[in-house]
């Protein structure tokens, strides 16, 4: 099931509180988590689709990306 956390600024963060991706209904967008206004009118609804909770990405072209915020970090 989403839940939403309000924070400052009018800040809403939308997630599922079951380790699946949540999908703004109306389009193709899928998330772990989103943020918004309060104010926007977006609606999201659970999918059950799991968050990788692997530590490679899942996408290879990403790979490129951890590999260069690894070597900037020193590991």
């Amino acid at each position: 099931m989403p839940i939403v956390e309000t924070y400052e600024r009018d800040l809403v963060c939308r997630r599922s509180d079951s380790g699946f991706m949540i999908h703004k209904v109306g389009t193709n967008e899928y998330y772990e988590e989103a943020w918004d206004l309060q104010t926007s009118p977006y609606v999201y609804e659970e999918t059950n689709i799991p968050i990788d909770q692997g530590d490679e990405p899942a996408d290879p072209e990403m790979e490129e990306y951890a590999e260069a915020g690894r070597i900037m970090l020193g590991e």
